[in-house]
């Protein structure tokens, strides 16, 4: 587990008060919350990465699509040595570099810059189709994306060509709050599927389930794996 620069370590029961650090009008509470569990069980025991190791070619590539209400990926980014705690109360202040969405020159460890919803997957998949084309077969590209993003055509043009493509290297993890607003025939995990790729569904709160979701086999196919969590109140 990682230390930070008072060498201390920080847990899972750490985040609530991590994330009480950050306050303003505009944090989008319930986008970071459902996202808690999903980022904490990748950073804690599936990513191959770290402070030490952000310019490593070799690293594992985490893509935050849902960008919105993101101090739960700043919470988890605290815990784990990459920002210092001492940024959080000031997430979303004009000078920080904390902001509504993260940016990837101002956050270590941000992989990309968030904005409009519907990018983090496409983005996602050039960047396996790039590792491939360097011969480069161990990083794994991970990316997070809501269930309402789903909504958005470039994202269904990215998973029609990812499973066909054989990007087996490239997995994805949608939150499900019940935020989509078209209704998908079979559910999400099989519009994935049908585009051949492997897919499934757990509930987003359990960490073991999440685990074993991450970690199974899908040899010569992406994978995704559907998180459940409770539904966004209105």
């Amino acid at each position: 587990m990682t230390t930070t620069e008072h060498s201390r370590l920080y847990t899972y029961g750490d985040l609530p008060r991590l994330m009480g650090l950050m306050t303003g009008d505009e944090k989008h509470g319930p986008a970071a919350t459902s996202t808690l569990d999903a980022l904490w069980v990748l950073y804690e025991r599936v990513l191959r990465v770290g402070p030490e190791r952000m310019d490593d070619p070799e690293r594992d590539r985490f893509l935050l699509s849902k960008g919105h209400g993101p101090m739960a990926y700043y919470a988890v980014l605290a815990a784990k040595g990459f920002v210092p705690v001492g940024w959080l109360p000031d997430f979303g202040s004009y000078d920080s570099p904390l902001g509504h969405h993260p940016d990837r020159v101002l956050v270590p460890g941000a992989e990309i810059g968030s904005g409009s919803l519907g990018h983090g997957l496409p983005i996602a998949v050039g960047t396996a189709l790039g590792l491939r084309a360097q011969g480069r077969t161990e990083p794994r590209v991970w990316v997070l994306v809501g269930d309402a993003e789903l909504d958005e055509g470039s994202n269904h043009e990215a998973i029609a060509f990812a499973g066909p493509a054989g990007l087996e290297r490239l997995h994805t993890v949608v939150v499900d709050n019940s935020s989509a607003s078209h209704a998908r025939p079979g559910g999400i995990a099989a519009r994935f599927e049908a585009a051949g790729w492997s897919a499934v569904t757990v509930d987003g709160r359990d960490h073991e389930a999440l685990y074993a979701a991450f970690t199974a086999p899908h040899p010569g196919r992406p994978h995704v794996v559907v998180a459940r969590v409770e539904p966004k109140s209105a």
